[in-house]
């Protein structure tokens, strides 16, 4: 048996759009991660796996129950799982992390895996204009979030699904990754001038590409599950990042 180890990248899944046959997708991605390997070590969720979550002290939202399962299977058999929440899937307070044993963990954060260091992040709030972070400040307000809990969650769902319409990837179309002009190779190549780091990967752009930056690092953003379930895998025996590409939908 091979010694080596898997750590598994991806983003942007987007469960629940309704758009692209959101049950398909949902039965597929669950089959994904039955899949995995045994020696799968980790598998980082970096944000948008949910086109929408929001926790109730005792409602979680349906439609998941396969994802859900697949992700409990595997921290059952060991494998750690790391989760950065993203612009759609901000609102997880405590089920992921009590019930599934996820580590949520905060945007740009740095890990080390195999001696190299990662630096990862959803990406919307590195590049988000300024009416983009002043709605992220305001879901994120404490005193909101409690007031929107007070909702009915048929209303409070129906209202997120009804606005997830707006999504862009509801709108079809397929984004090209731009290299050296994207956003977030700027922010990577301002970041490394402070800290040393091997890889960048981030999500959020649904534009699955990579190039090194000015400092010599792998510069990576991820794709989403949508059209072409693109993620990212590193095998310590090879020591490098591999490109992967899910099951077709």
């Amino acid at each position: 048996m091979s010694s080596s180890k898997l750590y598994y990248f991806l983003s942007d899944v987007h469960l629940g759009l309704k758009a692209f046959n959101p049950r398909e997708r949902e039965k597929l991605f669950a089959s994904f991660l039955y899949s995995l390997p045994e020696n799968t070590d980790s598998l980082y969720l970096l944000g948008d796996i949910f086109d929408f979550w929001y926790e109730y002290k005792y409602v979680i939202p349906r439609g998941f129950s396969r994802v859900l399962g697949a992700l409990a299977a595997l921290t059952d058999r060991g494998v750690k799982l790391y989760f950065i929440r993203g612009n759609h899937d901000m609102w997880t307070y405590d089920f992921l992390q009590s019930e599934l044993g996820i580590e949520v963990l905060e945007e740009m954060s740095v890990v080390s895996i195999e001696g190299k260091l990662f630096c990862l992040a959803h990406g919307d709030e590195l590049i988000g204009d300024k009416s983009h972070l002043f709605l992220k400040r305001i879901f994120k307000n404490r005193v909101l979030q409690r007031i929107f809990s007070s909702i009915h969650p048929r209303w409070a769902f129906a209202l997120a699904y009804k606005w997830s319409k707006y999504n862009r990837l509801s709108r079809g179309g397929v984004l090209s990754f731009r290299g050296v002009d994207e956003p977030l190779y700027l922010v990577a190549s301002e970041y490394e001038k402070e800290k040393n780091i091997d890889y960048f990967i981030f999500g959020h752009m649904h534009t699955p590409g990579n190039n090194l930056t000015p400092g010599g690092a792998g510069f990576y953003i991820l794709g989403e599950w949508i059209y072409n379930c693109d993620y990212l895998v590193y095998d310590s025996e090879v020591g490098q990042l591999e490109w992967r590409k899910g099951l077709s939908i």
